[in-house]
C-alpha cells in the first residue's frame, strides 16, 4: 500500500513535470519547423538559380545535408537524387507537387516517403527548360536539433524525481500510518480521515453482504445435499485431480461403497476400465459416455468436464439404470423381426397367386398386366421386409460370425452381380484398387458394397459411369463409390441415411428402392467401427467413401 501511494504521487509528479516539458518542446519544435519550411522555399529558390546557370553538373558539388534535392524531367523520369540511386526510382509524373509544379510552375505536399520511411515536406518548382526541381525535408531532421536540448531537460527532471520522491515518502509514511490503526471488524466506529468514510461505509456493507451470501450458500448446500439424496440416478462429484468431493446414495449403491469414499481418488474406488475411458473423452472433449452391467442391470455413464473461466476444475459423473429401458428396447426390435417374418409367407403366395394370373391361367384378358403389377409389388415389399430384418440385427448387436474379409474380392464379386442390371440402365461399371483384408462380418460388407453400387446404378444417367476403388492404408481399407448420376441436393445429404427416408418418393418407387439401402450401410459400417464420407453435386454425382479400421 505504501509503495503504491509512494508511486502514485512520483507518477503524478513527474508526469505533470513531463507533460510541461513536452508541450514547451512541441512549441519549440513548431517554430523550428516553420523557421524550416521558409528555409526550404530559400534553398529551393537558390538552387533552381544555381541549375539555370551552371546547369545540373552545379548540383553534384552541392552541400545539401538534411535536405533532400531531386531533379525531374517533364515525364517524371528522375535525373537526380542527392540521396537515393536516381536510376532505380520509380516515374514521380504522378507525385502531387510534380503535378501541381508541371500545371502552374509551382507545388508542394506533405507525405510519408517510403524512399526514407518519414514524414517528408515537399516543395517543387518547374525549371525553364521544363524539368522540375524538388527539394525536400523531413521531421527528424528538425528533431534532432531539439535532441540538442536533452541534457539540461533530463537535469530537471532528475532533480524534479528525487524531490518527488523524497515528498511522496512523507505523504505515503503518514497515511499508511492511519490505514494500520483502522478497527475493520466495526468499520463505523474509526475516527480517522473523512476521506475514509466512504470506504468503511462501503466495508461495512460488504461485510453486511458477505455475511449473507454466506447463509445463503449454506441453504443452497443444504437444498444441494437433498436433492441429490432423493436422486434415483446416480451423481459423483470430482475435483480436478479425480478425487471425491460428492457422491450420492444412488451412486454409493452403484460403485458399492458408502460415504466415507469422500476426499478418496475414485480409481481407488471404481476400477471399471470403460469408466476410466469415459472420462479421459470428457477431459479432452468435454463429454464422455460409457456402458457399465452390474449386478444382472445396465447403466449408462455419463461423464462431463466441469470448467471455470476456461479451466477444468473438475468432474461430474451421471449414472443412470436403463436395464428396463434395455428390455423394453429389446422387445420392440424382436417385435419388429417377428412382424417382418410374419408377413414374409403371405407375400411369398401372393407372388405365386400373382405368376398364375400373368400365365393366363385367370380369365380377363387384362389379368396378366395387373398380376405382374402385384407380383412387382409383392417383390417390392418383400424387399423392403429383408431390408427390416436387416436393421433389425444390426439394431440387436448379437453374436455375428466375424472373419477375416478381402474387400476387393467382395467387390468383384458385387460387381458381377449387378452386371445385368447396369447393362439393362446402359450404365459402365469399373473396379480398381488392389486386395485390402479386414476383419468384420462377409454378409454385412457385402451389404455395404451392394447397396451402395446399386443405388449409384438406379440414380445415374444413361451411358453414366460407376467407379469402384478398394485400397489399403496401413491401418485401414477404403472402400470409396463414384458414379455420375444426378447428385444429392445439400440440405438432403445429412438424412440419406436415415431409415425410409428418400430425397425424391416418386424416383425411388420407380427404381424399387426401399429406403433403408443406405440406412443398413450407415449401421454396418458403425458396427464396424467404420466411418462414413459423403461428396454429392446435383448434376455431377456423387462420391461415397467408407474407412474400415482392420
Amino acid at each position: 500500500m505504501k509503495k503504491h501511494i509512494f508511486r502514485s504521487i512520483l507518477i503524478v509528479a513527474v508526469s505533470v513535470l513531463a507533460l510541461c516539458l513536452g508541450l514547451m518542446m512541441s512549441v519549440m519544435y513548431r517554430s523550428l519547423l516553420a523557421e524550416q519550411h521558409g528555409q526550404l522555399k530559400t534553398k529551393l529558390a537558390i538552387i533552381t538559380h544555381g541549375i539555370e546557370e551552371g546547369g545540373v553538373y552545379w548540383l553534384e558539388n552541392l552541400d545539401m545535408t538534411g535536405y533532400r534535392v531531386t531533379l525531374i524531367t517533364s515525364e517524371g523520369v528522375v535525373l537526380y537524387d542527392n540521396m537515393a540511386d536516381a536510376a532505380s526510382m520509380e516515374n514521380h509524373l504522378e507525385r502531387e507537387e510534380i503535378a501541381d509544379a508541371l500545371q502552374s510552375g509551382s507545388g508542394e505536399s506533405v507525405r510519408f516517403s517510403s524512399t526514407l520511411t518519414t514524414k517528408t515536406f515537399y516543395q517543387a518548382k518547374r525549371l525553364e527548360d521544363g524539368s522540375i526541381l524538388r527539394i525536400s525535408f523531413t521531421k527528424n531532421s528538425v528533431l534532432s536539433i531539439l535532441l540538442g536540448m536533452l541534457t539540461p531537460v533530463l537535469i530537471i527532471l532528475v532533480a524534479a524525481i528525487i524531490l518527488s520522491s523524497i515528498l511522496a515518502s512523507r505523504i505515503a509514511k503518514r497515511t499508511i500510518t492511519s490505514l494500520n490503526t483502522l478497527d475493520l471488524e466495526h468499520p463505523l466506529n474509526n475516527n480517522t480521515y473523512d476521506e475514509l468514510s466512504p470506504l468503511l461505509l462501503r466495508i461495512s456493507h460488504q461485510k453486511r453482504q458477505i455475511e449473507s451470501q454466506r447463509s445463503e450458500l449454506n441453504k443452497k448446500r443444504d437444498e444441494f445435499s437433498l436433492i441429490t439424496q432423493s436422486m434415483n440416478e446416480g451423481l459423483v462429484l470430482l475435483n480436478d485431480k479425480g478425487v471425491i468431493v460428492s457422491i450420492n446414495p444412488a451412486a454409493q449403491h452403484v460403485f458399492r461403497t458408502d460415504a466415507s469414499c469422500i476426499g478418496k481418488d475414485f480409481f481407488i474406488v471404481e476400477r471399471s476400465s470403460e469408466i476410466r475411458g469415459a472420462m479421459k473423452t470428457a477431459a479432452d472433449s468435454g463429454h464422455g459416455q460409457t456402458k457399465l452391467r452390474r449386478a444382472g442391470r445396465r447403466y449408462e455413464i455419463n461423464a462431463s468436464r466441469i470448467d471455470f473461466n476456461n479451466e477444468a476444475v473438475g468432474t461430474a459423473i451421471l449414472v443412470f439404470d436403463v436395464t428396463e429401458k434395455a428390455l423394453l428396447e429389446q422387445q420392440r426390435r424382436e417385435f419388429t423381426a417377428n412382424v417382418s417374418h410374419e408377413l414374409k409367407t403371405p407375400l411369398q403366395s401372393i407372388m405365386g397367386r400373382a405368376e398364375l394370373i400373368e400365365n393366363g391361367v385367370a380369365k380377363p384378358e387384362d389379368t396378366p398386366r395387373f398380376g405382374g403389377c402385384i407380383r412387382s409389388e409383392a417383390a417390392r415389399l418383400l424387399i423392403l421386409i429383408e431390408d427390416i430384418i436387416h436393421l433389425s440385427q444390426l439394431d440387436e448387436g448379437g453374436e455375428l460370425p466375424w472373419e477375416n474379409v478381402d474387400l476387393y474380392e467382395i467387390a468383384t464379386e458385387t460387381l458381377e452381380l449387378l452386371q445385368d442390371t447396369a447393362t439393362d440402365r446402359k450404365v459402365r461399371l469399373s473396379l480398381a484398387g488392389s486386395p485390402a483384408s479386414v476383419n468384420g462380418v462377409r454378409g454385412l460388407l457385402s451389404e455395404i458394397i451392394y447397396n451402395l453400387c446399386d443405388n449409384a446404378i438406379k440414380y445415374n444417367h444413361e451411358d453414366g459411369l460407376v467407379e469402384v476403388s478398394v485400397s489399403d492404408d496401413e491401418n485401414k481399407a477404403v472402400i470409396r463409390v463414384k458414379d455420375t448420376g444426378i447428385g444429392i441436393p445439400i440440405e438432403h445429404q445429412k438424412r440419406v441415411f436415415e431409415r425410409f427416408y428418400r430425397v425424391d418418393k416418386s424416383h425411388s418407387k420407380d427404381t424399387g428402392g426401399t429406403g433403408l439401402g443406405l440406412s443398413i450401410v450407415k449401421h454396418a459400417t458403425l458396427l464396424h467401427n467404420g466411418k462414413i464420407e459423403m461428396n454429392s453435386k446435383i448434376g455431377e454425382g456423387t462420391v461415397i467413401t467408407i474407412t474400415l479400421p482392420k
